[in-house]
């Protein structure tokens, strides 16, 4: 039996270096005979993962499948074998027979309502009332997630607003749950919010909104926050194109203003956090250690800003880290990226499904 040898500090846990083995794209923790080592020395970390993903998706709308390969691509160069693809309108089926291209959850399509989200990217749903059956369609066209819009600008009010009732909610999340997915949502404001934690959503984007009460919910309900905080730095300038809504403009300024207290709040709450670029549209793939450095910032250790991108987002997500029979998704670097996360900038070996990539 021929295989592949890797040694060097095993993350999460590992102090000194550790062996491991790669046979049929598998980890082994003991000897396989004639091996070859392709590593020998360094930090060997599971997977990055981008918790919310766009591939496929362009400035205006469903890109091709060639540009939504290349953004895959991207995303890999930067050590992320592991994507939770947040809603896109391109059916990405395809890209996930691929072996060199990182894994991809898909939630299908966005669920919104008429003119109350970005053209061209979601499943409009005239009647607030057909939300439980689109969720269960999208439940069929996906791998496990839905994505609700929660709340977008209203124009006829001139400022964010929800998109649904708590009734409507409660019964969409309990169709999904009850078909095995999980349900997340797109929340800037405030207002939203409330609705969606009692309905029982299993994560909230963004959540620029939180207050007190909220990230009190959803610390004791374990509800997870993928704050995309890279995006949120473009508040400002949506809020400068948005003239038309003084007070949309005012609140999404305000949004901006309290991000970084916001999150920290909920990271020190014990809200599980995760790390997602929103990478598709407006933000550039591959920018996974942007918005890992960005948790850093706001008040994650550097480990914790680490696992939020790998072996607590794959334990989340449902996928193992660098143990017996887990795939092998691993990253290596030179030095500790525990201690120095520019060092994630710098892999010296991607490997994905046991092979390498660079």
């Amino acid at each position: 039996m021929t295989g592949l040898h890797l040694r060097g500090v095993v993350l999460p846990e590992g102090d000194g270096p550790q062996d491991l083995w790669v046979v049929n794209g598998r980890i082994r923790t003991g000897p396989v005979p004639g091996a070859t080592t392709v590593v020998d020395g360094g930090y060997l970390v599971p997977g990055l993962v981008d918790a919310h993903c766009h591939v496929g998706l362009g400035a205006k709308g469903a890109v091709d499948l060639p540009e939504a390969v290349d953004q895959a691509l991207a995303d890999r160069e930067a050590g992320t074998l592991l994507i939770r693809d947040c809603g896109s309108p391109l059916d990405t089926r395809p890209l996930q027979e691929r072996l060199d291209l990182p894994r991809i959850i898909r939630a299908g399509r966005h669920l919104a309502r008429p003119k109350r989200y970005l053209k061209y990217i979601g499943v409009e749903v005239e009647d607030p009332a057909d939300l439980p059956s689109a969720v269960a369609e999208q439940v069929a066209e996906g791998d496990g997630w839905v994505k609700l819009v929660g709340d977008w600008i209203d124009r006829d009010t001139g400022d964010l607003a929800p998109l649904w009732s708590q009734d409507v909610l409660t019964e969409a999340i309990k169709v999904a749950h009850e078909n095995k997915a999980r349900v997340t949502a797109h929340v800037f404001g405030e207002e939203a919010l409330p609705a969606l934690l009692d309905a029982g959503i299993d994560c909230i984007e963004h959540g620029s909104g939180l207050t007190d009460d909220t990230i009190a919910r959803m610390a004791r309900h374990g509800t997870a926050l993928v704050p995309t905080l890279i995006n949120v730095e473009n508040f400002p300038a949506i809020a400068a194109g948005a003239d038309r809504y003084p007070a949309y403009q005012r609140h999404m300024r305000d949004l901006y203003a309290r991000n970084t207290d916001t999150v920290a709040k909920a990271i020190e709450a014990g809200v599980p956090v995760y790390a997602g670029t929103d990478a598709g549209g407006g933000i550039k793939h591959g920018r996974i250690v942007d918005e890992i450095q960005a948790l850093n910032r706001v008040g994650m250790t550097p480990t914790q800003a680490l696992a939020a991108a790998s072996w607590a987002a794959r334990e989340w997500l449902g996928f193992p880290s660098l143990t017996e029979g887990a795939a092998a998704d691993v990253v290596v670097y030179d030095t500790d990226p525990r201690t120095d996360l520019d060092a994630l900038r710098h892999p010296k070996l991607v490997m994905l499904r046991g092979r390498i990539h660079n």
